[in-house]
């Protein structure tokens, strides 16, 4: 798993372990996101055989190291970078990780004979209006190519905001009530889709077992919810009246 120790890929692992793999390994450049992850798996999973690797998607030797020494029958992609704000201030970096880091990844996945890759994808990448969409776009497109003339069988699999994950809007609305308001949305009509890190991790592994090579799957993510109602909800919740209490901006 790469990205192992982001809130979607420490997810993946919790699911994998439970389902009894022979070894799982953790790749992420965040040191102390792996040290914490690691410590939980240990505690909860005393009989897993699971190595915990620092290291970069951007740097192909590392990378290639972890192939050379494990030879990993399936790989879950989701080392990213995934804040539009800034990705489009760092446009270079997104395209280093979410293309090239890719590009890196499905390659050796080849070279060593890989049966699955399964990348963790976005809507954003639909008719993407940002540099974070256009790169994972970029990295699903070289996947559905490689799928053309591989044995290894590609997968992208999409989903929308997930509750909880890092950055979520939840946890940053819920920081702004606690120190008095204004809580901040961007435009009144926005709307988002929603779902849970362990129901989106769950539908990933289904996919990865249902996949063929090649696709594009597209989780069902019920209805889009409005972010002011959001908003308005989440002050309500936390005791407060919207707009008398707590004002909206």
């Amino acid at each position: 798993v790469t990205g192992a120790a982001g809130s979607i890929g420490s997810e993946l692992c919790r699911q994998l372990a439970s389902f009894g793999v022979g070894r799982l390994i953790l790749f992420d450049s965040a040191e102390t996101p792996m040290h914490n992850i690691r410590l939980e798996l240990e505690e909860r999973f005393p009989h897993l055989s699971f190595v915990p690797v620092i290291g970069d998607v951007r740097l192909k030797a590392r990378v290639r190291m972890i192939f050379e020494r494990h030879r990993p029958d399936v790989v879950f992609h989701a080392a990213a970078y995934k804040h539009v704000p800034l990705m489009e201030e760092n446009p270079c970096e997104a395209v280093f990780v979410n293309a090239i880091g890719t590009q890196h990844v499905a390659d050796l996945c080849v070279e060593y004979g890989v049966e699955k890759m399964v990348m963790i994808s976005t809507d954003k990448a639909v008719n993407p209006t940002n540099v974070m969409g256009a790169t994972k776009r970029a990295g699903e497109m070289m996947l559905q190519e490689k799928s053309t003339h591989s044995r290894t069988s590609y997968t992208a699999v999409r989903f929308g905001n997930v509750l909880g994950s890092n950055g979520s809007v939840i946890p940053i609305f819920r920081k702004q009530i606690e120190n008095g308001g204004p809580v901040t949305v961007t435009h009144p009509d926005i709307t988002r889709y929603f779902m849970t890190i362990p129901e989106a991790v769950q539908l990933v592994i289904q996919a990865g077992a249902m996949a063929d090579g090649g696709e594009i799957f597209v989780l069902d993510m019920g209805e889009p919810v409005r972010i002011m109602d959001l908003a308005e909800n989440i002050i309500r919740l936390s005791g407060y009246i919207p707009r008398v209490d707590i004002d909206i901006e």
